[in-house]
């Protein structure tokens, strides 16, 4: 039985998970980012279904426990019963919500497909306004208007977030770089960002490696970095001055891009506003003609 001596409540919980993640197995690391990502979840679900929706043995979760320094799963799921007094709804909880307003029933058709994803993207959405502190997107939007240019890195499915950011951040008159991977010349690019800078990131699992050595050279060259990511255990999360953590959820197909859109779009209203001087009716200019 480990000595380690388990933490008391909730908060200390999860810093103790973020000090040992990147020291942990891989099955410990899945285990922790579920359990930082659905709270809720854990809350209210028995060991053996969270470990049904993760894919991995119960026992792994009793063991994970015990590494932490409880005597089982259920000592440290306590903690996460404690804090849902007090918390907001968590994903699952708005879904079933939804679709009871909706009253839905099971619906294997093509708008079947388009009422299950709309439903997810509306509790994703909601989600989203719980998650992101206004402070940090005062900051974020801050960094972004101050800075000489704006350096974007962001491939697979997280290309388009980052190509969102371009189009507008260069129509409102930034100077940006989108750090594109065609030609392998993305990290070059990279290494010509100053402090006077910054550095959008956008990654979600399973973690683009280039994206994650930029974010990584640019936080040890003291290039600001706003990171869009998945979790507060993301790889990003070491070098970012103001980090971003968007849950993916299960979806059935793919997951949805509709909370990482809308938080980007956020950020450049907000940049807009700031730069227009105008906080109630910020413009985005669009291109007209053809």
């Amino acid at each position: 039985m480990s000595t380690v001596t388990a933490p008391a409540n909730y908060e200390d919980l999860i810093r103790l998970i973020h000090e040992r993640h990147d020291e942990m197995s891989k099955t410990y690391q899945r285990i922790a980012v579920y359990l930082t990502q659905n709270p809720n979840e854990v809350a209210v679900h028995s060991v053996n279904a969270i470990a049904a929706r993760c894919g991995i043995h119960a026992s792994s979760f009793v063991r994970f426990a015990q590494s932490l320094g409880y005597q089982g799963f259920k000592e440290l799921q306590a903690l996460f019963q404690k804090r849902l007094a007090t918390a907001a709804p968590g994903f699952e909880a708005r879904v079933r919500a939804l679709e009871t307003e909706l009253k839905v029933r099971e619906d294997r058709s093509e708008a079947g497909f388009l009422r299950d994803l709309v439903v997810r993207d509306i509790a994703s959405l909601q989600d989203l306004l719980e998650r992101i502190s206004p402070a940090e997107v005062e900051t974020a939007a801050e960094m972004i208007e101050t800075a000489e240019t704006v350096f974007l890195v962001g491939q697979l499915r997280s290309a388009p977030v980052v190509d969102l950011l371009r189009y507008i951040l260069t129509m409102l008159g930034k100077r940006c770089v989108l750090l594109d991977p065609s030609g392998g010349l993305a990290t070059h690019m990279a290494r010509t960002m100053k402090a006077s800078d910054v550095l959008i990131a956008v990654s979600f699992r399973f973690y683009a490696n280039e994206v994650v050595n930029i974010a990584d050279e640019a936080g040890a060259a003291g290039v600001p970095l706003v990171a869009i990511t998945d979790s507060t255990l993301s790889p990003l999360a070491k070098s970012a001055r103001v980090l971003f953590a968007v849950p993916e959820h299960d979806y059935s197909f793919s997951r949805s891009l509709a909370a990482p859109m809308c938080l980007a779009q956020a950020l450049t209203v907000a940049v807009a506003a700031r730069l227009q001087k105008d906080g109630d009716s910020p413009r985005i200019p669009t291109v007209t003609g053809t």
